[in-house]
């Protein structure tokens, strides 16, 4: 039993240090960016890099996303001869959560890991310790482009996936229920507000952010040699899915709150 509470105390103290970790890792970024030290040039490419180039993979889940709750809704709708909300259905399920949460779970699994490989390789090789003896700031180099890039290109992946999800739930309820896609759109007009998709938008700049500084902390601990950097590269989209996901249900419950 002492050994069980050893080790749980253990496990708290580990999650608690590493919170702290990320907290002081952001707290340095900001004061770099807000104090004007972004380089934009490096932050342009990293949006090029991190986001376009994951524009394919975004769409390509989201859109089977929503044909996905759109084939449910469908059958369930015309069982009970409400056909007229699955447009409104499948928009509110994609703005609120499916649109921000799947992006940032592709985003995760593809930028971040290799934001994490690209710092752990450079840790392993040396290049970080060759950027402090040139008196510059591994936070300001290479933290803060990638932060600033995911957190402004995740709410355009996530407008994307978005309208995705809208297609393909259009084209799969008009395929598989008969429901006219005019029907599926007016629906969707009805029961959307552009509140929904703001909030959503808000929610994916959040996890951008997170996504990044897991990333970069992951990349900038790693350990020596190819085994630490690629235990490094699955924990870090191990943990960001994992606090994706729990920030996802806070966030939720804050912005949507039932009345």
């Amino acid at each position: 039993m002492i050994r069980f509470f050893e080790s749980l105390g253990q496990s708290v103290i580990a999650i608690l240090d590493y919170i702290g970790g990320l907290a002081l890792l952001l707290w340095e970024a900001l004061g770099y960016i807000l104090a004007g030290g972004l380089r934009w040039s490096l932050a342009i490419y990293q949006m090029a890099f991190l986001g376009v180039n994951s524009i394919m993979i975004v769409l390509l889940t989201t859109t089977f996303a929503g044909m996905v709750i759109s084939l449910q809704l469908a059958h369930v709708a015309v069982t009970y001869g409400v056909s007229n909300i699955v447009g409104g259905g499948v928009a509110l399920a994609m703005a609120r959560e499916l649109g921000p949460m799947l992006t940032a779970v592709v985003v995760a699994g593809r930028a971040g890991s290799a934001i994490t490989a690209e710092i752990g390789s450079m840790k392993v090789t040396e290049q970080i310790d060759a950027l402090i003896c040139m008196a510059v700031s591994p936070i300001k180099f290479l933290v803060c482009p990638r932060i600033v890039a995911l957190v402004l290109m995740m709410p355009l992946l996530t407008l994307f996936s978005d309208m995705a999800g809208l297609v393909g739930g259009a084209f799969v309820a008009d395929a598989s229920a008969g429901i006219p896609q005019e029907v599926f759109y007016d629906s969707v007009r009805r029961m959307t507000e552009l509140d929904d998709v703001v909030k959503g938008l808000g929610k994916s700049m959040i996890y951008g952010m997170q996504i990044a500084l897991v990333s970069c902390q992951q990349g900038l601990q790693s350990g020596r040699g190819a085994a630490g950097v690629g235990q490094a590269t699955t924990g870090s989209v191990v943990i960001s899915m994992i606090i994706i996901f729990t920030t996802n249900y806070f966030l939720s419950a804050w912005l949507y709150p039932i009345n």
